[in-house]
């Protein structure tokens, strides 16, 4: 079960950042890449959240490579 009501703005405002960030660099839409992150794996609830407080200051470029290879070790993208 998802725990994505617990997000607070910010980490709420972050993973839409991601998720679109992520659909922009894998041509696909934000719906498809929102349902990887959450239905295909954990990495929404069990990583972008927890770890928001380090990642957000992180650039665009180094969060898109970082979400990718996760996505790649969940076999969600090549």
């Amino acid at each position: 079960m998802s725990k994505q009501a617990d997000m607070t703005p910010e980490q709420s405002f972050f993973a839409v950042f991601c998720i679109e960030a992520l659909a922009d660099e894998l041509h696909t839409t934000g719906d498809k890449v929102y349902k990887m992150l959450t239905e295909g794996s954990d990495i929404l609830d069990a990583y972008l959240v927890p770890r928001y407080d380090v990642l957000h200051t992180q650039g665009r470029d180094w969060i898109v490579d970082d979400l990718k290879r996760l996505m790649a070790k969940e076999g969600l993208i090549p």
